[in-house]
């Protein structure tokens, strides 16, 4: 079984947040997981498709495999290197500001055939 996959790593965006999109296009078929993705209102909707996309281009290119046939394998959304900034607060004092980051790993496999019922 061939496996493809794709990687998006230093978004500018919390783990969290991308996550909640990334669990909505689990284990689904890349058609849905377009159309999902389409209609999603999240900013991390969009880079989430842009990455898909990649993913199917790659299947495509490098091992000649139809996307119909495509599902959603894995996608993993692990934390990247976090910025840390200052803001002033009150009375002299500073507090943290960590921008965090996010590493999107996509896998794409062929859909598994169900065997055909037994008479």
């Amino acid at each position: 079984m061939t496996l493809v996959d794709a990687q998006l790593r230093y978004y500018r965006q919390s783990p969290r947040k991308v996550r909640l999109v990334a669990d909505l296009i689990r284990g689904k078929t890349v058609a849905r997981a377009i159309a999902a993705l389409t209609h999603l209102n999240k900013r991390a909707a969009r880079p989430l498709l842009k990455l898909l996309n990649s993913a199917v281009a790659n299947a495509q290119h490098n091992f000649k495999l139809d996307p119909d046939t495509l599902v959603v394998r894995a996608i993993t959304v692990d934390g990247g290197p976090v910025l840390k900034r200052w803001t002033p607060r009150a009375h002299g004092r500073a507090t943290p500001i960590r921008e965090r980051t996010s590493h999107v790993k996509l896998v794409l496999a062929p859909r598994r055939r169900t065997a055909a019922p037994q008479s």
